[in-house]
């Protein structure tokens, strides 16, 4: 599912929102969730999962296909573990 699809559903199954206010919140939800993981904080999303922040330190790295080895910076990747409930419904249990 995209943010489009989403939203189309979400207006879909509440008809007194108009599509513009929905597209509105799950933009806002979206953002607050990016901000706080720019600010290196974890979210939390019960029963769904948890969003949060890895660092990966610098590396020698090699260029597939010369085989150099280049200098591979410090970087933050997004991190996503499931929540228990997430899991449960994806097993079938």
């Amino acid at each position: 599912m995209i943010r489009s699809e989403l939203i189309d559903k979400i207006a879909e199954e509440n008809p007194h929102l108009y599509q513009r206010d929905v597209e509105r919140i799950v933009n806002t939800i979206f953002d607050r969730i990016i901000e706080a993981m720019a600010s290196g904080d974890r979210v939390e999303l019960r029963g769904f999962g948890a969003f949060s922040v890895k660092k990966r330190d610098a590396r020698l790295g090699r260029n597939p296909r010369t085989g150099e080895a280049v200098q591979v910076d410090e970087k933050h990747v997004p991190f996503f573990k499931t929540g228990k409930l997430l899991r449960d419904r994806l097993n079938g249990k």
